[in-house]
C-alpha cells in the first residue's frame, strides 16, 4: 500500500513530500509483520521499520556461532534494536537515523567490517598526516586489523572462535529467526540503558 503523507521531511523539512510504502506478510518464527518504509522524494531520505501484528515485550535474541550453515539465519532487525557481538566487544547502538532491515547473519556481521573498515581507513588517513591523534591512531589501528580480522574469517565460515550475535530491542520487534536462538525478556536496567532509535513518524500522523 502506498500513502501520500503532509508531515514535512525530517531531514530537508520539505512539506507534503514524504510517502509511505507498507506490506503486511508473514515470517517463520516472527509471524505477521507490517513493513512501513517512509521516503522524501525531495532529498531521498529513507527510513524501514518492522512493526509485529502482536504486541511484544522487550526481549532479547543471541545466536551462538557454531558453524557456516548459522551465517544464513534470517534475522530481523527494526530501528529500536541494538546488535551486539559481545566476545569482541562490538556494539551497534540505534541512532536518531536508524533503519531497520531484514537480513541473515552473514549480513549482520558484514554491516561491523564496513564499519570497522571505514574507521581503519580514517585511522591510516590520521596516521599518514599531523593530525593530533596520531599516536592515538597508531595503537588503535592494530586492534582494528585484528577486529577485521576475525569478522571475515566468520563471514567466510571460519570459526576459530565462539562468537555470538545478540540483538537486544526495548520494543520486541527484532529478533533472529531459527530454532537455534534463545530468547529472553530484557531486565529492566537494561530496558532503561538501551537507545530506543528513531521516533516513528507514523504514530503522528493523526496528529
Amino acid at each position: 500500500m502506498q500513502s501520500e503523507i503532509s508531515n514535512p521531511c525530517p531531514e530537508c523539512g520539505t512539506p507534503d513530500a514524504l510517502t509511505m510504502y507498507s506490506l503486511t506478510e508473514e515470517i517463520p518464527y516472527f509471524g505477521e509483520h507490517t513493513q512501513v518504509t517512509l521516503s522524501c522524494a525531495e532529498c531521498g531520505w529513507r527510513q524501514t521499520d518492522f512493526i509485529p501484528a502482536q504486541e511484544r515485550e522487550p526481549c532479547a535474541w543471541s545466536l551462538e556461532l557454531k558453524d557456516p550453515s548459522m551465517l544464513d539465519v534470517r534475522v530481523v532487525r527494526s530501528s529500536s534494536g541494538t546488535v551486539r557481538i559481545p566476545e569482541l566487544g562490538l556494539e551497534v547502538s540505534p541512532g536518531n537515523h536508524s533503519t531497520g532491515y531484514v537480513s541473515n547473519i552473514e549480513g549482520v556481521l558484514q554491516r561491523f567490517i564496513d564499519i570497522i573498515e571505514m574507521m581503519l581507513r580514517q585511522t591510516v588517513t590520521d596516521i599518514s598526516t599531523d593530525d593530533p591523534d596520531r599516536d592515538s591512531a597508531e595503537n588503535v589501528q592494530p586492534q582494528l586489523e585484528e577486529l577485521l580480522g576475525t569478522l571475515r574469517a566468520a563471514r567466510s565460515g571460519e570459526m576459530a572462535q565462539t562468537l555470538t550475535v545478540e540483538f537486544l530491542d526495548p520494543h520486541g520487534h527484532s529478533a533472529i529467526l531459527d530454532d537455534a536462538a534463545h530468547s529472553r525478556p530484557l531486565t529492566e536496567e537494561e530496558r532503561d540503558a538501551l537507545e530506543v532509535g528513531p521516533t516513528a513518524l507514523i504514530l503522528d500522523l493523526g496528529d
